[in-house]
């Protein structure tokens, strides 16, 4: 008998030792190279695993990136998708970056914008404290506005975002969406940790630029679309870029100023405020600061508009195209980057654009992610680049290292 408990103990010993050394094994990544838009089903993901395998515990791993625009869906639908997406993590052991937007898509709520259609849902003329303005007045709130995501598109008038009720709208619906995130991450058990990479809030977070305005634009609303002017903003004219400022309603409801020229380190103070209010609201909800990063906007040399993303509850990120191959060639940003106390700062919308070989997709890749404290680059968007080889093949070299 004696012998035969010894031998128990040996083989009990050795599995503990055995469990143990594999769970020390385990290593968190340190970066991770995400591919963004990619579908919540088991073959969107299946996809990411079958091309590139699971993350593991490789020093670099890749992830899938989505967003969450939370008043674009229907009551209950954004909730919905995220759980969907989280529950898909777990299964494919794929990390996910979860960016939640309240910014560029809001058609689900005309109850905070439509003031000027008696005709449509969620009329109110008070909805003109809720949008953009081109000047000091709500009588010049606008009806519309564009973007230029590829091709110029409208879309519903720019948010005043230090409006009341846009912030307090804003505010129940992530109360809705945070929690289950924290839930979900606190119940992961150690060694999965590694499957949130984080939260982003904003969406290169600006005024004017993903969501503009043209003179007399207004007049253009029930006018055919393909009639539109269509021209390029002037990206290092400050603070209108090149078309009809817009702002006013923001500094406005800020107290920052109510005559006068409106001034681009006004425009800065908004979204800097904005951002920060909601970072705020996401760390009380439980998200620490190491997971939790903005995207804010920033195209001129020099301008203002890189600072607003830095905040005491988050990381900072910000888009790269024009620098893409080599971050550090933008000044500003680097600029910034070193007033940043934040843990990790984030490439949190990155594309290099043009026709590239492997190696200079690799190249950059590879420098991006060499910046210090760059804790992800996010690629957009999946469905661009999955059936180009070599920007697929440089994102495999640059894991397998």
């Amino acid at each position: 008998m004696k012998n035969l408990f010894k031998l128990t103990l040996i083989f009990c010993l050795w599995d503990i030792s055995g469990y143990t050394q594999a769970k020390a094994s385990f290593n968190k990544p340190e970066q991770y190279i995400i591919v963004n838009d990619v579908k919540p089903t088991r073959e969107g993901f299946k996809e990411i695993v079958d091309v590139f395998g699971k993350a593991n515990g490789n020093k670099t791993a890749i992830g899938v990136g989505f967003i969450i625009s939370y008043f674009r869906e229907k009551p209950g639908a954004a909730a919905a998708k995220l759980k969907q997406y989280l529950k898909l993590s777990g299964e494919f052991k794929l990390p996910v970056m979860i960016q939640i937007d309240g910014e560029q898509w809001w058609q689900a709520r005309p109850d905070l914008w439509n003031w000027w259609d008696k005709t449509k849902p969620g009329y109110n003329p008070e909805n003109k404290k809720n949008v953009e303005w081109t000047g000091w007045t709500p009588d010049l709130a606008v009806k519309i506005g564009w973007r230029n995501w590829g091709k110029q598109l409208r879309v519903l008038p720019m948010p005043n975002l230090m409006s009341s009720a846009y912030r307090k709208a804003c505010h129940i619906e992530m109360a809705k969406l945070i929690p289950i995130i924290t839930k979900w991450w606190q119940r992961l058990p150690p060694d999965r940790k590694y499957l949130l990479v984080g939260v982003k809030l904003g969406w290169e977070s600006a005024i004017g630029v993903n969501n503009w305005y043209y003179p007399d634009g207004n007049d253009l609303l029930d006018k055919p679309e393909a009639n539109d002017p269509n021209y390029s903003l002037l990206i290092d004219s400050l603070p209108d870029r090149g078309v009809k400022a817009i702002g006013y309603a923001a500094v406005s409801t800020l107290g920052l100023a109510t005559n006068g020229q409106l001034k681009e380190e006004n425009i800065t103070e908004v979204v800097r405020l904005h951002l920060e209010d909601l970072c705020k609201l996401a760390a009380e909800k439980g998200i620490p600061r190491a997971l939790l990063f903005t995207h804010c906007g920033g195209w001129a040399k020099g301008e203002t508009l890189y600072s607003a993303a830095l905040n005491k509850y988050s990381c900072p990120g910000w888009s790269f195209y024009q620098h893409a191959a080599n971050p550090r060639n933008d000044t500003t940003l680097i600029k910034n980057l070193e007033l940043s106390d934040a843990p990790y700062w984030g490439a949190v919308e990155w594309l290099l654009e043009g026709n590239k070989t492997q190696e200079e997709w690799k190249a950059a890749i590879d420098s991006t992610l060499s910046v210090p404290k760059l804790r992800y680059v996010n690629i957009y968007n999946w469905g661009g680049i999955k059936n180009k080889p070599n920007s697929v093949a440089a994102i495999k070299a640059v894991l397998s290292h």
